[in-house]
């Protein structure tokens, strides 16, 4: 007893003090300090989240602006393995090489889609590459200004309106010197939905 004493008062008050009072002094700073971060970066669309600032959405439709390629995937219960674009369950990269056949089969497909959508205009690379966590939210300017042809022409909208559409959205650099500029793509498409044909 002599040393078990201590020793259990020293792993309760570890454990007060690293499982209880650290969490919940951070939980509280987050909260009062950066309450859309701490709480996911969540973006609120008539009282509803629609989704979160960090964590790209799939979309497929012609008259929305697609976000990069992602190579998450998701696991059947039958153990099976199938492709679930930005899988927030499962981050993740490819990890295919240059040598591997099925990205070089993946990246031609994309660029063949890619080139009947905007003939003779040149391709942004982050449009036929995945990000290391298969989740980026975000696009380059360029490559949202390669889409508004598709998006643009689906929306029976003007050109014009719809790049100044884009112009509005991008955003530059932390500071003025860190990353580079870029484009939410859920904000955009949430931004697009409530253009009317004609005006903006």
């Amino acid at each position: 007893m002599k040393y078990f004493r201590p020793a259990l008062v020293i792993l309760l008050g570890i454990t007060l003090l690293t499982g209880v009072a650290y969490p919940l002094v951070i939980t509280g700073v987050g909260q009062l300090a950066f309450p859309s971060q701490a709480n996911g970066s969540l973006i609120i669309r008539d009282g509803k989240p629609v989704g979160s600032a960090l964590i790209g959405q799939d979309f497929t439709s012609p008259g929305y602006f697609h976000g990069r390629p992602s190579a998450t995937t998701a696991t059947l219960a039958n153990g099976k393995t199938v492709a679930a674009p930005y899988n927030a369950d499962n981050s993740t990269g490819s990890n295919l090489g240059p040598t591997s056949k099925a990205l070089r089969d993946r990246v031609a497909a994309d660029v063949k889609k890619l080139e009947a959508e905007n003939p003779g205009q040149p391709i942004p690379a982050d449009l036929v590459t995945t990000s290391g966590s298969g989740l980026d939210p975000d696009i380059s300017p360029a490559a949202a200004y390669f889409q508004v042809p598709r998006v643009a022409a689906a929306r029976h909208l003007d050109r014009a309106m719809v790049r100044r559409l884009v112009a509005s959205h991008i955003v530059g650099r932390t500071l003025g010197l860190f990353g580079a500029p870029h484009v939410n793509v859920l904000e955009l498409n949430l931004a697009l939905d409530k253009l009317k044909a004609g005006g903006m």
